[in-house]
């Protein structure tokens, strides 16, 4: 899973975006120099807390769509035994010794190949991904889908579930590969899960499934841009099995965003109101990566640098995420939405032109960074490389 904040990235500096409030005020937090020396954890605003912002009536709804889940929803998951696993792509150790040291050095040949900005987003993604419990605990606190028993037959739990077995086999994999290349520091990266999982996340979903929906609605969208530009990256840098691992992320990624975009598609079929303000709202908060309280112990802006180098070699940048909007902008049919009330139809005003102002602010933030130096950063994970 991976999500990065909408995000303005120049080559020295790392500054948000605005934020878009409904009064029309746009904030955003002054520019800082990117370095990789700090102490403390990281320095984030949190969210004002708000809890439970669906209406209790809205319950009702969730249960009524229980038949169509089953049917549309469900399907989009794979059977066990047809699911790649981890073992697929590593050494095979069951082999004789010789054959699995020689499938290790091989692996570790290709990835000599792959630079060290490539490993660090590598990293970052994989550690997102290994935050699953975080992601599952956000769905289960979520009103009219929580898993009440902790094996509920409901087909929402049965989704959460089975969508959390399937994202399991992702930061397993993608761990087990960077261990074996012996490029990167285990024990700072681990460091780094234990802090993140320990920190949760705060994406501002107020236990709302409107919100929640679409925030995953983006969020695997931009998982699966991201490791698809991984698996390109790593075909071009010569290792060919990581870059069939990476695509084969991607193709999960992509069915749990079309779970994801038809369920909100489905919102905004029977009560378009609601879910219209909950794209906008979602949208004026900003859509923020899963893993934004990345710490490693050293760095309190990891995340930050590590999204810069994400953007500076071409895996996800501010142009994927407006891409993304208009993408679903347009899957979702939002321009010709009909039958919103005044609130619904301001965000629906908001959402449908808020593609063209990211890039005109991307576009002011590219001139400045033309004239700005470069400065490389050093990452706990690359034994400070």
């Amino acid at each position: 899973m991976q999500t990065l904040a909408l995000t303005n990235f120049t080559t020295t500096t790392f500054t948000p975006l605005p934020c878009f409030p409904r009064d029309g005020v746009t904030t955003s937090r002054r520019s800082q120099p990117i370095s990789a020396v700090g102490s403390g954890p990281p320095r984030t605003c949190r969210r004002e807390q708000i809890t439970h912002s669906m209406p209790p009536e809205k319950a009702e709804i969730f249960k009524s769509l229980e038949s169509w889940a089953s049917e549309n929803v469900l399907p989009l998951l794979k059977p066990v035994e047809k699911c790649w696993q981890p073992i697929d792509f590593l050494p095979d150790p069951t082999k004789p010794v010789d054959e699995f040291w020689g499938e290790v050095r091989a692996l570790r040949d290709r990835t000599n190949g792959l630079p060290d900005d490539y490993l660090v987003v590598l990293v970052g993604d994989m550690i997102t991904e290994e935050a699953l419990p975080t992601y599952q605990t956000m769905m289960n606190i979520t009103d009219g889908i929580r898993d009440e028993t902790g094996s509920s037959p409901s087909p929402w739990a049965v989704w959460t579930r089975a969508w959390t077995a399937e994202e399991n086999r992702h930061g397993d994999l993608l761990r087990t590969y960077l261990y074996l290349s012996g490029r990167v520091d285990m024990l700072m990266i681990e460091r780094t899960v234990q802090y993140l999982i320990g920190a949760g996340m705060d994406a501002g979903l107020e236990n709302n499934p409107y919100l929640g929906f679409v925030y995953t609605s983006f969020q695997e969208r931009a998982t699966f841009v991201s490791h698809c530009n991984t698996a390109r990256l790593a075909k071009e840098s010569g290792d060919p099995i990581l870059a069939n691992i990476c695509g084969s992320i991607a193709a999960d990624e992509k069915r749990h965003e079309n779970a994801y975009v038809r369920i909100t598609e489905k919102f905004l079929e029977v009560d378009p109101n609601e879910a219209m303000v909950a794209i906008g709202k979602m949208l004026r908060k900003k859509i923020t990566m899963p893993a934004h309280l990345m710490y490693d112990g050293q760095d309190p802006d990891l995340f930050e640098h590590f999204a810069f180098v994400a953007h500076r070699i071409g895996v996800y940048t501010p142009d994927d995420y407006a891409n993304i909007l208009e993408f679903l902008v347009g899957r979702w049919r939002l321009e010709k939405l009909e039958g919103l009330e005044g609130d619904g139809r301001r965000e629906q005003e908001f959402v449908c032109n808020l593609g063209a102002r990211i890039r005109k602010l991307q576009e002011r933030a590219n001139e400045r960074s033309k004239k700005e130096g470069f400065r490389s950063l050093k990452f706990s994970w690359m034994l400070n490389k």
